[in-house]
């Protein structure tokens, strides 16, 4: 269990538990009236956007079937459920039903999705499911997001340095630019091992890309200030 100001995330179900990556997503994405989260996992980025976005009904999927009842579990006790909507779908079918329904565009797509793309697979099933590309390559998720997408929303992710470069051309194949990229540090010393990246239909401003690197730790191992700042709605004391 993992008890954070205004929920709490149950996770003995889910492969994928609550990690920093999650954290960092749910509290630096920016919102809208429309959020959907891909892949939500134990619903964590969902229930983070809800706190932060009083206003938005969001979208929740997972293609996993205990990922899917957990996340209800979290959010059917949380004081946002009201606003969150699961599903136990595909990316490819919710979209192709979301949208043959008529249904509105979302401002905000959020996801932390799978990025193992050339490595050896771990034997728990359910966590390569969680993990590994195979299920919703970039291409896919690329063609779904700008299916789903406003022409003015923003779609964010997190994912690890090395993958950016395949990240960031499939998004461009999909005519989505990248409009903010942070990259992310455990200390000042180390490399970037993160990066948070989000991603527009329109052209940034004078095509200036908003990017900054940032430290998770200070040099005496505390959160840096930046991690504070943006998680302190979030985490407890």
């Amino acid at each position: 269990m993992f008890q954070f100001r205004q929920f709490t995330i149950h996770q003995d179900r889910c492969a994928m538990k609550v990690g920093t990556d999650g954290v960092l997503l749910g509290a630096w994405a920016k919102g809208g009236n429309h959020i959907l989260d891909i892949g939500t996992g134990t619903g964590v980025i969902a229930l983070m956007m809800a706190q932060r976005f009083p206003k938005a009904i969001i979208s929740a999927i997972d293609i996993d079937s205990d990922a899917f009842l957990q996340a209800s579990e979290n959010v059917e006790n949380s004081l946002f459920k009201e606003r969150i909507h699961l599903s136990h779908s595909s990316l490819q079918d919710f979209s192709d039903k979301w949208i043959s329904d008529g249904n509105p565009l979302f401002d905000c797509i959020v996801s932390n999705p799978p990025f193992f793309v050339n490595s050896l697979k771990n034997p728990d099933g359910k966590r390569t499911l969680a993990r590994h590309a195979d299920t919703l390559p970039y291409s896919v998720l690329f063609r779904h997001v700008s299916k789903l997408l406003t022409e003015d929303g923003e779609f964010s992710a997190i994912i690890p340095t090395e993958q950016l470069k395949d990240f960031t051309a499939e998004a461009y194949l999909h005519a989505l630019q990248t409009i903010r990229l942070f990259h992310v540090k455990t200390t000042s010393a180390k490399l970037p091992k993160r990066c948070l990246v989000s991603f527009s239909k329109k052209t940034p401003y004078y095509n200036i890309i908003e990017e900054q690197t940032v430290n998770l730790l200070s040099s005496s191992g505390e959160r840096s200030d930046w991690y504070q700042e943006i998680t302190k709605d979030f985490y407890l004391k």
